[in-house]
């Protein structure tokens, strides 16, 4: 089988087992502890806790994943190895509810086993068994041990020999400290040469290369309380996890799954072999053709040429694939965060390929290609986001260029100290990207050794920053007797002025500062999706209480946010609640005008456009979106005018409830966004389509016009867009003609001709900004000739010491130099001038003062000094300045 035939038999297997199979969920997390979604699990988080009901009972997928930073990070090891990534798919299924023990093991048995056909005999189970002298929670699971041992008896094999105990570490499962939990049971692979059963379970849970794990079955069913204890769930789940790499690279290695003399490796793989290719490739166009052969280094340092470009070709295909899909997810190179470990990971490849293969900056913009070929049939962003991905690696590229420069300079520098210190390695590490491991090869090449404790030192002040910044949430899943939260019913789509929904209060919700009320249902949009919540009133029992804002929670309640002192009602009570109309309408434009920007901007720039941000509010819209250009005044007027055209056409604005797989091939869904099982369609005229969950106008006439306002960069690839409509895009227009005006008055002219009388009257400026200045220069130049003609000799120098006026630093700077440059050789030169109450201060020594002893920088420390203040500089030159002006006299005197 080839590696694309073992992930779709994967789930082909489950399809026949009544499973969903649904699509790989963005890196991008939705949970705020997250740097990248790091396991098949994060997108069905909500499922497990309680807050949703499961759309399906059971599904099946193949998740990508990213383990390059927080708690899982395998960055470091990629490369030196032959098993670790920083992206890698999890093939995976899970039970919602349905399910559990039985069926999850007996089928992971069954296409193990008959499916793929791998020996059984090669085959170990783990099962928790729990250390109680250590604190591990729960018991024994005797419920995983009797199946194993059933599973294997009826192969022929000794359950006492094939089933290992494992404690918390290895098997019990939990989402964080607290949270969804429980006991699991992996499945180890025996891939030493011989079949021989004690050796194979000697090594289970070793870490040997030689016997690893390659499915772990997660059977959640407890929650784990913030006081210690546990309680079971409502409904218990299975979450399982299966590393494609891993399983692909072995069925290469061992000519599936019969031949287990040669070292297994994940990068035995085929889906690995384009990109390899391209780098070989690469190489020779280079001038030094390298080949891949799969040799693995036994320690860090002193690698022999062969695994120093063996181990570059591991990196290269890794971080390729890794930064290819991070980007194609809408996480680009950047500062901070998540952006910050894609461009660690990015660097580190280019700093790879650099040293180790010989290659030019620009190359791994050329492996987007392989990447594509190998994965974009099963992640179809890699194909539609193809261009973007190249240029956002291609400017990361050249701008690492410049930094890898200045870094090996640091690093040169920091050699000559016969050490690198760990604040040299550090920074090295921090700020120019170098991998610690890199600074490390380095430093063997000359023999130096690299201080790994005062590294390790300043890493962990960085980690323990990190941590004190980082949120920590208390998560509760619905545990046996709780009562099921309903999400509140949004009947708000279609309402008018005169409109009102009758409801009945089912909570009341107190915070520390603020009181919510919930309802059964509402007309009332709740914060989300960049548009803002809407307010209004509810008329309860008679009295009024004004509704200032509203909010969705995770379980799909509208939480209703009341102010002033008023009586809260009993829940029960029956309601009568009003949208504040005309504010809704004002926000329907904005988020209306906010697709037609989406649709117009794909139209003009290319598909790789798309939203990355909104935010929609009464008075104006914020639409940010991928793209690697400032946009030209040519092309926002041009934008306007595409966006205004559909707006004169009054296209109709379409909304439409839909079955998720059954959307149409041409409809916008943003990549990230959760969606259910049903998903709500907006369609725009019939060009802009996408699944939308906001409020929009009826027609795009009601926008009534659309101006654009503001265009920026807000980070690397991303761009910002800044929109009125409607009375707001009015008054924008208003307010432009109201300056206009006052400027076609100031100078004189109409509307036609402002222009070119503005630029007459800046070229004028422009000619008396030239003479003023040639005449400030003469007049410096004869001030200049003046102080020249004051000089004192003294110790064999000439000296002139005196307080001029000056009106900038700038002007005393000039005015420095003129003089040593007329005083001539051995010439001291030391002014002062009053500045905005303050003391400037400027030195000049020219080289036959240095050389007889004198410093500019030691008179100005001495000068400042006696002033108040401080300053210094070269030899040659040097300011400073002072608070006290009373004293600048006696402190030029000579």
């Amino acid at each position: 089988m080839t590696s694309a035939q073992i992930r779709s038999s994967f789930l082909d297997f489950f399809k026949s087992k009544q499973h969903a199979i649904v699509p790989s969920s963005s890196l991008m997390p939705t949970a705020p502890n997250l740097l990248f979604t790091n396991a098949g699990m994060n997108q069905f988080v909500p499922y497990f806790l309680g807050d949703q009901t499961a759309p399906w009972k059971r599904v099946a997928d193949t998740q990508k994943c990213i383990r390059a930073g927080g708690k899982h990070n395998d960055l470091e090891d990629v490369g030196f190895d032959t098993y670790h990534h920083t992206m890698f798919e999890m093939l995976g299924n899970w039970s919602f509810g349905d399910y559990f023990k039985q069926d999850s093991l007996t089928w992971g048995w069954e296409l193990l086993t008959k499916a793929w056909g791998i020996p059984p005999k090669r085959l170990f189970a783990t099962v928790y068994s729990p250390d109680k002298q250590k604190g591990d929670p729960s018991d024994f699971d005797q419920e995983a041990y009797d199946i194993w041992a059933d599973i294997f008896k009826a192969a022929g094999l000794d359950p006492a020999v094939h089933i290992v105990n494992g404690n918390k570490k290895d098997n019990f499962w939990m989402m964080g400290d607290t949270g969804p939990c429980g006991p699991c049971s992996e499945i180890h692979f025996n891939l030493l040469p011989s079949d021989d059963e004690k050796a194979g379970r000697a090594l289970v849970n070793s870490s040997s290369p030689r016997c690893i794990e390659i499915w772990n079955h997660v059977f959640i069913q407890f929650n784990a309380n913030a006081d210690g204890t546990f309680a079971p769930l409502a409904a218990k789940h299975v979450d399982t996890g299966m590393g494609f790499e891993r399983v692909a690279g072995i069925h290469a290695t061992t000519k599936g799954f019969k031949d287990f003399s040669a070292e297994p490796s994940n990068y035995n793989a085929d889906v690995f072999k384009p990109t390899f290719d391209e780098i070989e490739q690469l190489t020779a166009q280079a001038g030094s053709p390298k080949r891949y052969t799969g040799s693995v280094p036994t320690e860090r340092t002193s690698l022999s040429e062969q695994q120093q470009v063996d181990v570059a070709f591991r990196v290269l295909a890794d971080h390729a694939r890794c930064v290819s899909c991070a980007i194609a997810d809408g996480i680009l190179p950047g500062n901070a965060d998540r952006n910050y470990v894609i461009r660690r990971i990015l660097r580190r490849g280019i700093m790879y390929g650099r040293k180790n293969l010989g290659l030019k900056i620009g190359f791994l913009e050329q492996l987007v290609a392989p990447v594509v070929v190998s994965l974009g049939g099963v992640f179809h962003e890699l194909k539609t986001q193809r261009v973007m991905i190249e240029k956002a690696i291609r400017a990361e590229e050249e701008s690492f260029g410049r930094t890898l420069d200045k870094g090996l300079q640091i690093f040169n520098k920091a050699a000559t100290d016969g050490e690198i210190s760990g604040e040299a390695a550090f920074e090295l590490y921090d700020t120019y990207g170098f991998p610690l491991d890199m600074t490390q090869l380095l430093a063997a090449e000359r023999g130096l050794s690299t201080d790994l404790d005062g590294f390790e030192e300043l890493m962990e002040e960085q980690r323990n920053r990190g941590r004190a910044a980082r949120k920590t949430d208390v998560i509760v899943a619905s545990t046996e007797g709780d009562a099921v939260v309903d999400a509140t019913k949004f009947v708000g789509y279609e309402i008018d002025a005169t409109h009102a929904t009758h409801a009945r209060l089912v909570d009341v919700v107190k915070t520390e500062k603020d009181t919510y009320l919930v309802f059964d249902q509402t007309p009332f949009y709740g914060e989300m999706g960049g548009q803002v919540g809407d307010t209004g009133h509810a008329l309860i029992n008679g009295v009024k209480i004004d509704i200032l804002d509203t909010i969705k929670d995770k379980s799909g309640r509208h939480l209703h946010k009341i102010g002033g002192p008023a009586s809260v009602p009993a829940v029960g009570t029956s309601a009568t609640l009003h949208v504040d109309f005309n504010r809704r309408r004002a926000i329907n434009r904005h988020h209306s005008a906010a697709h037609l920007i989406h649709w117009a901007l794909r139209k003009m720039l290319g598909t790789h456009v798309r939203q990355f941000g909104t935010h929609k509010t009464p008075d104006r819209m914020r639409f940010d979106f991928t793209h690697f250009e400032q946009l030209t005044q040519a092309q926002l007027k041009e934008c306007e005018q595409l966006i205004n055209e559909k707006v004169i056409d009054n296209s109709p604005v379409v909304s439409a409830e839909i079955d998720y797989d059954k959307k149409p091939a041409d409809v916008l869904a943003f990549f990230g966004d959760k969606y259910g099982k049903r998903v709500r369609l907006v369609d725009i005229g019939g060009f802009s389509k996408e699944l939308c969950g906001g409020t929009h106008v009826t027609t795009t006439g009601e926008i009534g016009v659309i101006k654009i306002v503001a265009e920026m960069a807000i980070a690397a690839g991303t761009r910002r867009i800044e929109a009125v409509a409607g009375q707001a895009a009015l008054d924008f227009i208003a307010h432009e003609e109201a300056a206009l005006k006052a400027v076609n008055a100031r100078l004189s002219s109409g509307p036609h001709d402002v222009a070119a009388k503005l630029e007459s009257v800046l070229n004028h400026q422009k000619e008396l900004e030239k003479k003023l200045k040639a005449f400030e220069a003469k007049a410096s130049a004869g001030l200049a000739g003046e102080l020249a003609t004051t000089a004192v000799t003294k110790d064999g120098l000439k000296w002139v010491s005196a307080i001029v006026t000056a009106e900038n630093t700038e002007a005393l700077r000039s005015l420095g130099s003129q003089v040593l440059h007329k005083v001539g050789a051995g010439a001291v030169v030391q002014l002062g001038a009053l500045m905005d109450g303050k003391v400037s201060l400027v030195a000049y020594c020219s080289p036959e003062a240095i050389t007889a002893g004198q410093s500019a920088g030691k008179l100005i420390g001495g000068l400042a000094g006696k002033l108040g203040g401080k300053g210094g500089g070269k030899p040659d030159y040097a300011q400073g300045g002072g608070g006290d002006a009373t004293k600048l006299a006696d402190a030029l005197k000579l």
